[in-house]
C-alpha cells in the first residue's frame, strides 16, 4: 500500500471484510481498494487505483471538510462521520467515514486510510421503524396513540361528530387533519376556529358570518367558517370556551345543518363534518350547568383522548429525532440529535405543554447549536442543569449567546481550535470566521 508489494494475505484479509477500505499516497493518488469499496462505490479496483481519490470517492464532504484530509493534516484519527456517497450509477448513499495515518517503517506519514461503510440498510430500517411510529405527521409508539391510529380510518369514514379530548399542545389539530385527509370530504376544505381565542361577539360573526350593516363596523357581507367549510370539515377548537347562548346556535347547526348570518333572515343550509376538541371537562362543565347536556351529546358521538406527554414518555426520543429533522430541512443545519445527558434531562421534564412544549425546546436548542449534537448548554434556562444556568438579569442577545458558547467550548477544549471545531460539529474556518466576528481572543 505504500509502493512494495504487499503479502496476498493481506488482500485477503481486507477483502473478506464488510466495510470499504482504500488507502491513497501523499498525492492523494488511491493506492488500494478492497473489495467491499468496488461494491459499495461501483467502481472496480482496476479503475480506481491511480486516480484521485475524489474523482472516485464521490462524498459530500470531499469538497468542505474532507475526514482524509484532516487526519493527514493534524494526525488525529477520525471516527464514524456521516456522510454520503454518489455512486458509479448515481445511486446515493448513507456511509459513515473513519481515517487514519498511514506510516512507513521510519515513522514517516506515506499516506492515509480510510474505511467506510454502507449505511442504506439501517437507513431504511430507521425509516421504516419511523414510518411504523408516523401516522399522518402524528408521531409516536405509545399504546394507547397506536390503538387510536387503528380507529382514525374507520372513524374518518363516517360522517359523525368526533370530540377530540387532551391538554393544550397535545396535537389535537393533527388528529383533525388526519380524520379529514382520510375522509371521503379530503377534497373538500378543512376550516379552524379556536373558541377561546375570541369573545362571544367576534365568535358568532366568525362561525356564522353577517351582513352589511348587522353592526357597526359591518361594511359588507362576511361569510362564517360554517360557510367556508361547506362540503368539508370544520374544526371547533376549544369548544368548551363557547358560551351558553352560542351553544344553543352550535345545536341548531348540528341538528338541522342550517343557520343564519347575523342580521339576516334568510336561512342557510350547509354539509359539514364537525370535529370538536378541548381540553377542560366538558362533562364537569355540563353537571356545573356551564355546557348544555344536549350539545355535550351532539359532538361527543365519537371521542378520542390524547394522553400528555408525561404518560408517553417512551415517545420523547422518537419526537427529538422529528424535531430535529425538521428544523435541520428548516435551517439547513446537520444537528445529530440530542447529546445523552440532553435526552436524560428531556426525559425527566413533567412537559406541562406537551408536544408543542418539546417543539419549542427543541428549536430554541437549535439556534444556539452551531452543529454537532443539542448539548445541555443549549436549553431553555429552566431546563439547564445549575452549572449551565445563566443569569436571567440583562438577557443576552444572540450573538452574545453564540459568543459565550464558543468560549466554554474552547476552555472545554483547552483553546484548542481544532478540537473545538470538532466539538461544535464546525469546520475549523468557520470558527475562526465567528471568533474573529465575534471578538474571541483564541488563548
Amino acid at each position: 500500500m505504500n509502493g512494495k508489494k504487499q503479502p496476498a494475505w493481506r488482500d485477503s484479509i481486507l477483502d473478506s471484510i464488510a466495510d470499504g477500505v482504500f488507502t491513497v499516497d501523499r498525492d492523494w493518488k488511491i493506492t488500494y481498494f478492497n473489495r467491499a469499496a468496488e461494491e459499495i462505490t461501483g467502481i472496480s479496483r482496476e479503475e480506481a487505483v491511480g486516480r484521485h481519490c475524489f474523482e472516485v470517492f464521490r462524498a459530500s464532504i470531499c469538497e468542505e471538510g474532507c475526514c482524509l484530509r484532516e487526519t493527514l493534516k493534524t494526525g488525529e484519527p477520525g471516527l464514524h462521520k456521516a456522510a454520503y456517497i454518489i455512486r458509479y450509477d448515481g445511486k446515493r448513499l448513507p456511509i459513515s467515514i473513519s481515517t487514519a495515518v498511514l506510516k512507513d517503517e521510519k515513522g514517516e506519514t506515506v499516506g492515509g486510510v480510510e474505511t467506510f461503510r454502507n449505511l442504506s440498510v439501517l437507513e431504511t430500517l430507521r425509516k421504516e421503524l419511523k414510518q411504523r411510529y408516523t401516522f399522518r405527521d402524528i408521531v409516536s409508539k405509545n399504546k394507547k396513540m397506536q390503538e387510536l391510529f387503528d380507529v382514525l380510518p374507520q372513524v374518518a369514514l363516517s360522517d359523525a361528530a368526533v370530540l377530540v379530548e387532551g391538554e393544550s399542545g397535545t396535537g389535537k389539530e393533527l388528529f383533525a387533519r388526519a380524520l379529514h385527509d382520510l375522509s371521503h370530504r379530503r377534497d373538500g376544505p378543512l376550516i379552524t376556529v379556536n373558541c377561546g381565542a375570541l369573545p362571544d361577539t367576534l365568535l358568532e360573526s366568525e362561525l356564522f358570518g353577517h351582513k352589511a350593516g348587522a353592526f357597526t363596523g359591518a361594511g359588507s357581507d362576511h361569510p362564517g367558517r360554517f360557510s367556508l367549510a361547506d362540503s368539508g370539515t370544520i374544526f371547533l377548537d376549544e369548544i368548551g370556551d363557547v358560551s351558553p347562548a352560542l351553544q344553543v346556535r352550535l345545536l341548531r347547526v348540528l341538528q338541522e345543518k342550517t343557520f343564519e348570518p347575523l342580521g339576516s333572515t334568510r336561512t342557510q343550509k350547509v354539509d359539514v363534518r364537525v370535529i370538536a376538541a378541548t381540553n377542560r371537562d366538558l362533562k364537569k362543565l355540563v353537571s356545573d350547568g356551564t355546557f348544555r347536556e344536549d350539545l355535550f351529546y351532539r359532538i361527543d358521538v365519537v371521542t378520542l383522548k390524547i394522553p400528555p406527554l408525561r404518560d408517553r414518555r417512551e415517545d420523547i426520543p422518537l419526537l427529538i429525532e422529528h424535531f430535529t429533522d425538521h428544523f435541520n430541512r428548516l435551517q439547513g443545519k446537520e444537528v445529530a440529535g440530542a447529546a445523552p445527558e440532553t435526552l436524560n434531562i428531556l426525559m425527566n421534564h413533567k412537559f406541562p405543554g406537551n408536544v408543542r412544549e418539546l417543539m419549542n425546546i427543541i428549536e430554541h436548542a437549535f439556534v444556539l447549536c452551531l452543529g454537532g449534537v443539542l448539548l445541555p448548554e443549549h436549553l431553555p434556562d429552566f431546563l439547564r442543569p445549575d452549572e449551565f444556568a445563566r443569569r436571567k438579569t440583562s438577557p443576552l442577545s444572540l450573538s452574545d449567546l453564540e459568543a459565550e458558547l464558543i468560549r466554554e467550548t474552547l476552555a472545554q477544549n483547552g483553546h484548542s481550535r481544532t478540537a473545538t471545531a470538532r466539538q461544535l460539529g464546525i469546520h475549523k474556518t468557520t470558527l475562526w470566521r465567528k471568533m474573529k466576528k465575534l471578538g474571541i481572543e483564541s488563548g
